[in-house]
């Protein structure tokens, strides 16, 4: 699908404006350009995966898995440096791309977590690469300050604790100056000052001669001169050339450091190109969350179907004015292709037509919308619109000759997946002529199959409206005793234009009204009359249904409350009826326990007691069985049973086996263990002050002697003899 809607539908739609105020949510700059050249997507694949891109962003705002902050600087100029052979960055531009890979790096993670939360997201950062080797390589050079460190090279440690030895030397040859020329009375109360970076004697000048070291000036008044002392100097000078090579080095180590960075300026452009793309994303949720905007359904049956839709420039300067907007509801099908929307001025016909279209528009370039979330459409290739006063001067063109021009446009581009937008169709020209000429384009859209909306004051494009089959007529509701707008769409009845009654309400005198109805044809008047009683009788009627249905509303909730408080009593009922029967259970089973108990005390005998104990328990079971009967089941619920029951059995059994076998391996292992340990006791050598016992006993003893084969065991009360063979080592004698 090739969608292609025209610079001229975006001015008269005001698309800019809506623009504009998502550009004030970007938090980068180039995020902010991209949004300023937002204009609808061409290709619908593109444009389905950029408004879910957008709906799941904005369900982040609903949950605690808010999104990480993804702010980032622009590095466009850096990295354009970094393609130059033998260039280099400063340091605070590569600590601004570590900065950009840290912030990938992140998202990457963020978005790998929160996968099933956000899958259209998590595609899109999977597609962006990210290296570790580009942070760590700069965090090795370069500090969080911006400072290349002193390990950054041998070189640099080594230039860099040189001049930290000669900054000492120099502070303590300044300091030995000083105190030398105090101690004469050369200096003046203030002593030292500072002069192009160096600490300077401040001398009286009549002791100029003194002190020995280069003047490097004097007080406004000449009372005082400015010298660095000799000593001083000659360590300058020394300073001055380690600092030229310290730079020197510094510069190397930035080449180096940008021809390992160099090889991936392409993968720093994408992920630049990355972030500005999630910028945009946010910026369209942060805005769509502003106006409470969704997205609808998006079907592939030809429908329009905005329920409760608020015009959204509307809605945000109301919002800031705390006025009240008016949601429209507005359908457009294959049963009802074109509406005709009439009414007097004023009345809200174009903002309405404004608002669909608008909306339409928003929602082809990626943003969603404030519509119900019950609410349908559909993509059109092609949104056309004539709206407004178009007098062109340049081409010395009047508002009607250019409305032609521009319907010759729409009759060439209008089919069957087209949206057009018409305001004051046939104005500007004879109302006859005009509006018949209006006719036969209505009837050219009609056939084209073409959805539109048209706002008008000509009464036979209302009566033509009513004639077609799949065109509506439809007009802005009105107070006739008051003559103000509702700014409520109602379908199925065209719109009086309150002519008559408007010039009446605004001090026209009743004797020129009179005379301008007599110049009319009586039958206009008549249809305009007409017309103009039935919507006064349909808005009585409507006033009528809302307070039936307000009524009805309020005793269906009356009913509800009582079916509520009645559930509420009967659940409390049913819980005292459960208290009391365990209560009465207690009771019961406490007499019993006590009538056993008191006739144990009188006869003592425990077996009777038992006795009866146990075939009390044993009545109750039998009464318990007959309240709780098992649920009878049947045939096939009982072969159902015995194949579960066989199944189970052959699990348990499969189970049995190979706990068996693993039983059978452990035996196994226990047993070479058993042996390898008897065959190291066999081989033991027995010690006196070993910890024995005999192999068929329990009792532990020490060996106090041993006699050729036979060993005196000390058991602590007594001793005994016995033979080597017999004895099994407990514990090796200690030390």
């Amino acid at each position: 699908m090739n969608i292609h809607i025209s610079e001229k539908a975006l001015q008269d739609l005001e698309f800019t404006t809506v623009i504009q105020q998502v550009a004030t949510f970007s938090i980068s700059e180039l995020g902010k350009k991209q949004v300023l050249e937002t204009l609808p997507f061409s290709n619908k694949k593109r444009l389905l995966r950029e408004l879910e891109f957008t709906n799941e962003y904005l369900s982040s705002f609903e949950s605690d898995n808010r999104i990480p902050n993804h702010g980032f600087d622009n590095i466009y100029e850096q990295i354009k440096r970094l393609t130059i052979e033998d260039s280099y960055i400063e340091t605070e531009s590569f600590l601004k791309i570590a900065s950009t890979s840290e912030t990938i790096k992140e998202l990457k993670k963020y978005f790998k977590k929160f996968h099933t939360y956000f899958p259209q997201l998590s595609i899109l950062s999977e597609n962006v690469d990210f290296i570790q080797e580009i942070i760590d390589d700069i965090k090795k050079v370069i500090s969080p300050y911006g400072e290349v460190v002193d390990n950054a090279s041998p070189e640099l440690r080594k230039i860099r604790r040189s001049i930290g030895g000669l900054n000492g030397k120099i502070g303590q040859s300044f300091s030995s100056a000083l105190s030398k020329a105090k101690a004469s009375g050369y200096l003046d109360d203030i002593k030292e000052s500072i002069i192009d970076n160096h600490r300077v004697l401040a001398v009286l000048a009549m002791y100029r001669k003194k002190v020995s070291g280069s003047l490097l000036g004097s007080s406004k008044s000449g009372n005082i001169v400015y010298i660095a002392p000799q000593a001083t100097l000659a360590y300058q000078r020394e300073l001055q050339n380690l600092e030229y090579e310290e730079k020197q080095e510094v510069i190397r180590i930035l080449k180096t450091l940008s021809y390992k960075i160099r090889p991936y300026t392409a993968l720093l452009e994408s992920q630049l190109d990355y972030l500005t793309h999630l910028d945009v994303i946010s910026s369209k949720t942060k805005y769509a969350y502003s106006i409470n905007g969704l997205l609808p359904k998006i079907g592939e049956n030809k429908r329009v179907y905005f329920k409760d839709a608020f015009h959204p420039i509307l809605l945000v300067n109301n919002k800031e004015e705390a006025l009240e907007v008016v949601p429209q509801t507005i359908e457009l099908n294959e049963k009802q292709q074109i509406i005709v929307i009439s009414g007097p001025n004023a009345g809200g016909k174009s903002i309405t037509l404004k608002t669909i279209g608008l909306l339409q528009v928003m929602l082809q370039s990626g943003i969603l919308i404030p519509v119900n979330e019950q609410s349908e459409t559909t993509i059109f290739d092609t949104v056309l619109t004539d709206i407004g006063d178009n007098q062109s001067i340049e081409n010395q063109l009047s508002t009607y000759s250019y409305r032609l021009k521009n319907m010759r446009y729409f009759l060439r581009k209008c089919n069957e997946n087209t949206l057009f937008l018409i305001d004051e169709f046939g104005t500007g020209s004879d109302p006859e002529l005009g509006g018949a000429l209006a006719e036969i384009f209505l009837e050219e859209f009609y056939d084209k199959k073409a959805f539109g909306i048209i706002t008008t004051h000509y009464s036979n494009l209302k009566v033509l409206a009513n004639e077609l089959d799949y065109v509506t007529n439809a007009n802005m509701q009105f107070n006739e005793q008051t003559l103000e707008p509702l700014y409520k769409l109602y379908l199925g009845q065209a719109g009086s234009s309150f002519t008559f009654e408007v010039a009446q309400k605004n001090g026209i005198p009743f004797s020129l009204i009179n005379k301008a109805k007599k110049r009319v044809e009586t039958e206009k008047i008549r249809l305009d009359k007409t017309i103009s009683k039935l919507q006064k009788e349909r808005n009585r009627l409507h006033k009528n249904s809302e307070n039936l249905e307000k009524q009805k509303t309020k005793g269906q909730k009356h009913i509800e409350s009582l079916q509520d408080k009645e559930e509420k009593i009967q659940a409390k009922l049913a819980g005292f009826q459960e208290l009391y029967d365990k209560n009465q259970k207690m009771l019961s089973l406490g007499r019993k326990t006590n009538e056993l108990f008191n006739k144990y005390l009188q006869t003592n005998n425990k077996k009777e007691l038992t006795l009866n104990f146990n075939k009390w328990v044993a009545d109750e079971k039998v009464k318990y069985a007959k309240k709780n009967p098992t649920k009878p089941k049947t045939k096939s619920q009982k072969q159902q049973a015995k194949i579960v029951e066989k199944q189970l059995q052959e699990v348990i059994q499969k189970v049995e086996n190979e706990v068996m076998k693993k039983v059978v391996e452990i035996r196994k292992v226990k047993n070479k263990e058993a042996k390898k340990l008897a065959k190291i006791k066999a081989e033991y050598i027995f010690k006196i002050n070993d910890s024995v016992r005999l192999i068929d006993g329990n009792s532990v003893g020490t060996i106090e002697k041993i006699e050729k084969k036979k060993a005196f065991i000390n058991y602590g009360n007594f001793t005994t003899e016995a033979s080597l063979e017999k004895l099994e080592l407990v514990e090796k004698r200690k030390g």
